[in-house]
């Protein structure tokens, strides 16, 4: 007769369930928690394949750090690659920071630093007043209002932004003068052209038009990413069409519009280094004016480079703040809770670095074998 040798097994689920409920209550159940755990010298026994181990044996069981070289092979090239950038800028003589930093704060560079940020303010407030009145043209219900604007916003996307200022700073060749006066009769104000349009107002025209194109379409998409109920509630409240785009619609569309338009801003800055085709003397054309004289085309040009990168950060770290502000209560780390998230998201970031880096000492084992 033949025979089979077996093991006893820890817990094993039979083959067939039982059926009542007498079996059930009888039935071996997986050891819990509170099971005293088994002692060194007590022999192993082997472990059927069906059976689950314990919440105490999950938590008591070694983590094993996932391995990443691939990533830290990159990472490793990348911090070499960026340490040789460096070495290179701070020992290449030829970059003359000396130079750079005589010619850093120069009257006329600082002069051109203004008109850069004067231009840029102001293509920037007028465009998005501009561009917040097309985007409600666009979501009108007329079509006379949605054909006009979106005319207006294909065209100007379509034409780059340099085109478009030869065209403003060159428009006498075109149009001689400009009147005001009745549609196809008679005319009370005519001035020349040429003498209207200098090289800095035809920046600020060009770039202004170019900007409400694209805030349009950003504000368009904040309007459009607002749950259409808030504005029917606020009618159904018996507030007007105004009064709800302005109060309702408008402030919780801007926790999606601040994003693309610190971009637009951060873009319109260094933007305005294109005016300087025109004459006009903004940052570049400033420092283009000094090196013509001494030759000194990489120095001049470093010292444009470095306020462009002053100004951007300075921006971006005031695009960071506004986007606190208007995400505060939408649990994306605003207003008050920003720096206890941050903390959270360091610590986060620490817990992951001690699981993957042994090196930082031993690694969490309260969470193994359950994920």
């Amino acid at each position: 007769m033949e025979s089979r040798r077996t093991f006893p097994r820890a817990h094993a689920v039979p083959d067939h369930p039982p059926h009542t409920a007498d079996a059930l209550v009888k039935a071996p159940g997986p050891r819990v928690p509170s099971d005293p755990p088994p002692s060194a010298d007590e022999p192993r026994i082997p472990r059927a394949l069906d059976v689950r181990p314990t919440d105490r044996e999950l938590l008591s069981a070694r983590l094993v750090p996932l391995r990443r070289p691939g990533q830290w092979a990159s990472a490793l090239m990348l911090l070499v690659l960026f340490a040789m950038l460096v070495h290179t800028l701070l020992t290449n003589k030829r970059f003359e920071w000396g130079t750079v930093g005589d010619y850093f704060l120069r009257g006329s560079i600082l002069h051109g630093l203004e008109l850069t940020l004067w231009l840029t303010g102001a293509v920037m407030a007028s465009g998005y007043l501009l561009g917040i009145g097309i985007a409600a043209m666009r979501l009108s219900r007329n079509p006379v209002l949605r054909a006009l604007s979106f005319g207006y916003v294909w065209l100007l996307r379509s034409v780059p932004p340099l085109v478009q200022l030869l065209f403003w700073y060159e428009l006498a060749s075109l149009y001689p003068r400009i009147s005001l006066g009745i549609p196809f009769g008679h005319e009370f104000v005519t001035v020349k052209t040429a003498h209207l349009f200098s090289g800095i107002l035809a920046a600020y025209v060009g770039l202004t038009l170019d900007v409400a194109a694209f805030s349009s379409e950003i504000v368009r998409g904040g309007i459009l990413s607002v749950d259409p109920g808030q504005a029917e509630a606020a009618q159904a409240l018996g507030l007007g069409n105004g009064r709800i785009f302005r109060r309702i619609v408008l402030p919780q569309a801007m926790p999606a519009i601040i994003p693309a338009s610190g971009n637009l801003l951060i873009g319109m800055l260094k933007a305005t280094s294109i005016v300087s085709v025109i004459a006009v003397q903004d940052l570049l054309y400033s420092a283009q004016l000094i090196y013509n004289q001494n030759f000194l085309i990489m120095p001049l040009l470093l010292v444009a480079t470095v306020w462009y990168v002053i100004l951007t950060t300075l921006l971006s770290i005031g695009q960071f703040y506004v986007e606190r502000y208007y995400a505060r209560g939408s649990g994306r780390g605003g207003g008050r809770d920003g720096g206890r998230s941050a903390g959270a998201s360091g610590r986060r970031l620490w817990q992951i670095a001690r699981g993957n880096i042994p090196l930082f000492g031993r690694t969490r084992t309260d969470l193994a074998g359950l994920s």
